[in-house]
């Protein structure tokens, strides 16, 4: 009776916020939806790219991220209007410095899809700053920078932005926000790279996952301030802005690094992976289905009501969700393959529709208040167990597409009032 309830709703049309800036802008509409969707393939039992094509479209997702350019994947994706962020694996980094390599990546892996798949940017490596490879370090500016060049004599740079991503293990400071600064070793390769980034126009990417800063001190952080649920918040003595929430801390901390590195308010910060996972090991405080339920609920509805952080509040969060599958060939601990909106079969990972409808999302006010909760701990610069920072995260099954489930997916994301259509 709740489903058919939620079946009778009319349909909430999100305002549309789209990845890329005005020097990106594409020709055709912008998407939809406001939330994007991680879409990861390290797994051996997940259903093929077209059969995933209905699965977004009952979410309203219409901004999709990839770590390949999987040939299978981009035509699959042709004329969804589905927005693409294709990845360049860390392994083809290097090798991209070369201008002619660089060339013949778009003319291999971009020009034979556009315009019929709509590809908005590429990210060249996933964490590299944040990792102990020196060759991948030194080559990751150069290589963006090739890349971007090739886009250019292709008359391809408006259309296609150049970016990478971070963990937030890139910040040796992160609490207060206000005072948040890259660790001081990464700053001759953060500088130029920023510069890179406001000359072209193109957004600075952060991985930002609240659940691995609760998992490293469940005793500390307050869950419900991590899941966007009502709580005491957090005052920012710095800058006497509070926050009601881990993430958008988070990110104004990232905001806060980039100014202090020279970056100014020029580059846009996106979040182009946050997620709960659903399930996990012993030790790994926090991971269950119901977390998960609420922080990625709570997240959809805060994305969807175009809520900016206190520090930019005129500003939506653009946000990608990690992930659509559970990804069972994924290394590392359990979680790592429980981060999945979605099973391998097309059925929700844990169930949408018990999220408690009276669950309010809890402000991020610019108010100077005091501050009532217990304050973290400043981050390390190599991890943290504060409330602000993280470290780094590190046979084909038959695939039924009753209709039953797509109608109860749409239904669910009406009701969170994120639901969106393709064209």
């Amino acid at each position: 009776m709740a489903v058919l309830s939620l079946l009778l709703l009319l349909p909430v049309l999100v305002p549309i916020f789209t990845f890329s800036s005005a020097a990106h802008s594409n020709a055709s509409a912008s998407p939809p939806s406001s939330i994007g969707v991680n879409y990861g393939q390290v797994a051996d039992n997940l259903p093929s790219p077209p059969d995933v094509i209905p699965l977004l479209r009952s979410l309203g997702a219409a901004r999709v991220k990839l770590y390949d350019a999987d040939p299978a994947v981009l035509r699959a994706f042709a004329g969804t209007g589905v927005e693409l962020i294709i990845g360049l694996p860390d392994r083809c980094v290097p090798r991209l410095i070369a201008p002619s390599a660089a060339l013949g990546w778009v003319k291999t892996n971009l020009l034979p899809y556009l315009p019929a798949t709509r590809i908005a940017a590429v990210t060249v490596g996933n964490e590299v700053l944040s990792g102990k490879d020196s060759l991948l370090i030194r080559s990751l500016l150069p290589a963006m920078q090739s890349l971007h060049s090739a886009l250019v004599a292709l008359g391809l740079d408006h259309q296609v932005a150049v970016t990478t991503a971070h963990s937030l293990a890139v910040l040796a400071v992160s609490y207060p926000p206000s005072a948040s600064a890259f660790r001081r070793e990464l700053l001759p390769y953060v500088a130029p790279l920023l510069a890179f980034l406001a000359k072209t126009g193109s957004p600075f990417l952060i991985n930002a996952y609240p659940y691995f800063a609760y998992k490293a001190d469940p005793k500390r952080v307050d869950l419900d301030y991590a899941l966007f649920e009502p709580n005491a918040g957090v005052v920012d003595p710095g800058s006497g802005l509070r926050y009601g929430n881990m993430l958008h801390a988070q990110v104004d901390a990232v905001r806060a690094a980039i100014a202090a590195a020279g970056g100014g308010m020029a580059v846009e910060v996106v979040v182009s992976e946050t997620g709960w996972p659903s399930a996990g090991d012993d030790d790994e405080a926090g991971a269950t289905a119901e977390n998960a339920r609420r922080y990625n609920g709570n997240l959809m509805r805060m994305v969807a009501a175009r809520k900016g952080t206190p520090s930019s509040p005129g500003a939506p969060l653009q946000v990608y969700v990690f992930a659509l599958f559970n990804e069972n060939l994924k290394p590392g601990p359990s979680s790592e393959r429980h981060y999945g909106l979605f099973k391998p079969d097309g059925t929700p990972a844990y169930d949408f529709l018990a999220v408690n409808s009276s669950a309010t999302v809890s402000p991020s006010s610019s108010s100077s208040g005091g501050n009532t909760a217990e304050s973290p701990s400043p981050a390390t610069e190599t991890s943290s167990t504060g409330y602000y920072t993280i470290s780094s995260a590190t046979g084909m099954k038959p695939l039924f597409w009753h209709a039953t489930v797509v109608a109860m997916v749409a239904a669910t994301f009406q009701y969170y009032g994120v639901l969106g259509y393709l064209d």
